[in-house]
C-alpha cells in the first residue's frame, strides 16, 4: 500500500525518522514475539526494563554523560519542568533567568511561585528577535542556578553555545534543539527536554541532573511526584512507556548517523540552504537577527504580507505541512529538526523560488 508522506515542517509534535516509525509499526501489535504490544506489557517486566536501560545507556553515550549525572523519564513535557526545577532548587531562594521568549516567560512565571527570580536579561523590548551576548547578562550574585531556553521555537532564535553563568550551574529547557549538536554537558546542573521536537512523541520529558545540584534539592515537606530525589534510581510510578520506546529507537538512529557532531553538520547545512534563499533579496525576510538565528526553527515573512495566506495555501497543495508561523507572531516557520531531511528543505527552497517568480 502506498502511503503519502508530506514534507513535514511542524514545530511539534514534529517529524520523526521514517526508519523509527517503520520499526515501531512492525512491532506495535507483536513486540518481538511476545504476543502483545509493548504498550500492553508491564513497565516492570523484562521487555520494558530492557528498553528503559537501553535508552539510558544510549543517551549517556550520545551526550558523553559520566556517572555524575542521573537520567529521569517523566510525563508532562517541559512545562512540568518549569515548575519542578524551582520546586526542587529555588524554594525560598533566588535564581537567575534569561528571558528570550514565550517559553522563558512561562518558566519565570512558575519559578516565582517558589522563590525570587532575577531576570539577568530580556529581549522582550525587541520582540525576542535576538540572543544576548555574554556581556549583557547581569546576574544577581546570589542565584542557585542560571536558567535559559536554548532554542526559541516561536521567534526562531538559538543559543549556539552555553551562556556565561557567574560560576553557577546551568538549568536549561532544551526542548527544541535537544540532541541536535554537542553540548558542554558538565556545565549543566539540570537539562530537560520535551521529546516531541527531536526525540520522540509528545508526552515524554527527558531530565538530566548533575549530582552536585541534585544534592541541594529540598527533601522536607515535598510532593513525591515532584521531588527529583524521590524519583532518581527507581520507577516510582508508571513511566511514559511508548515515549521511551520511541526515544530509544531515535537514539539508535542518531548513533547510526554519526552522533551529535554529524547531526550538527547536517543541521547547519540544512539551515544555510534555507537562510540563503530568504536572504537572496527583499521578497522574503528573516525575523530573527542573523547572529541569533536558529538552526531548528527558521522564521520568516513576505515583504508583501498580503501574500502570506496565499503562500500557506499553495504550500499545502505542494505537500508541505506546518509552515504557518505561531499564532502570536504570524508569518512562516519552517521547523527543520534532526529528522527533517535535507530533501525537504531543498523542496521548500524550490517552492519559494517558484512563488517569487509567480508573485514577485
Amino acid at each position: 500500500m502506498n502511503q503519502k508522506r508530506v514534507h513535514n515542517f511542524s514545530a511539534g509534535p514534529a517529524a520523526l525518522p521514517l526508519e523509527v516509525l517503520q520499526k515501531a509499526q512492525e512491532e506495535l501489535v507483536d513486540y518481538r514475539g511476545a504476543g502483545a504490544s509493548i504498550v500492553e506489557m508491564s513497565h516492570r517486566g523484562p521487555e520494558y526494563t530492557e528498553i528503559d536501560q537501553q535508552a539510558r545507556d544510549r543517551l549517556r553515550r550520545v551526550l558523553g554523560l559520566t556517572d555524575d549525572f542521573e537520567i529521569l523519564f517523566y510525563q508532562g513535557g517541559a512545562s512540568l519542568q518549569f515548575l519542578m526545577v524551582p520546586y526542587n532548587f529555588n524554594y525560598g531562594k533566588t535564581a537567575d533567568y534569561i528571558n528570550t521568549g514565550a517559553w522563558s516567560k512561562k518558566a519565570i512565571k512558575e519559578a516565582k511561585v517558589f522563590g525570587d527570580v532575577h531576570v539577568a536579561f530580556t529581549s522582550e523590548d525587541s520582540n525576542f528577535n535576538r540572543i544576548p551576548s555574554d556581556e549583557e547578562l547581569k546576574f544577581s550574585g546570589k542565584g542557585e542556578y542560571v536558567h535559559f531556553t536554548s532554542n526559541n521555537t516561536i521567534f526562531g532564535t538559538q543559543f549556539r553555545k552555553e551562556p556565561v553563568s557567574d560560576g553557577l550551574p546551568l538549568a536549561c529547557d532544551a526542548s527544541s534543539d535537544f540532541l541536535s549538536r554537542p553540548l558542554d554537558i558538565n556545565r549543566y546542573g539540570v537539562l530537560y527536554s520535551g521529546a516531541q521536537k527531536n526525540a520522540g512523541p509528545a508526552g515524554l520529558a527527558i531530565v538530566i541532573l548533575h549530582k552536585n545540584l541534585l544534592a541541594k534539592a529540598r527533601t522536607e515537606n515535598v510532593s513525591s511526584m515532584l521531588s527529583y530525589p524521590v524519583q532518581v534510581g527507581t520507577l516510582f510510578n508508571t513511566p511514559p512507556v511508548f515515549g521511551v520506546y520511541i526515544f530509544n529507537y531515535v537514539l539508535e538512529w542518531l548513533e547510526g548517523k554519526g552522533g551529535l557532531e554529524a547531526m550538527d553538520r547536517l543541521n547547519q547545512e540544512k539551515a544555510a540552504i534555507l537562510y540563503d534563499e530568504i536572504d537572496r533579496d527583499d521578497f522574503f525576510y528573516g525575523t530573527a537577527e542573523k547572529g541569533s538565528r536558529s538552526l531548528m526553527n527558521v522564521t520568516f515573512r513576505l515583504k508583501e504580507e498580503s501574500l502570506e495566506k496565499t503562500f500557506i495555501e499553495e504550500s499545502k497543495k505542494a505537500d508541505m505541512s506546518g509552515l504557518k508561523g505561531h499564532r502570536s507572531v504570524g508569518g512562516f516557520r519552517a521547523s527543520i529538526y534532526n529528522a527533517c531531511p535535507k530533501e525537504s528543505v531543498e523542496a521548500l527552497v524550490e517552492f519559494m523560488r517558484e512563488f517569487r517568480r509567480k508573485y514577485g
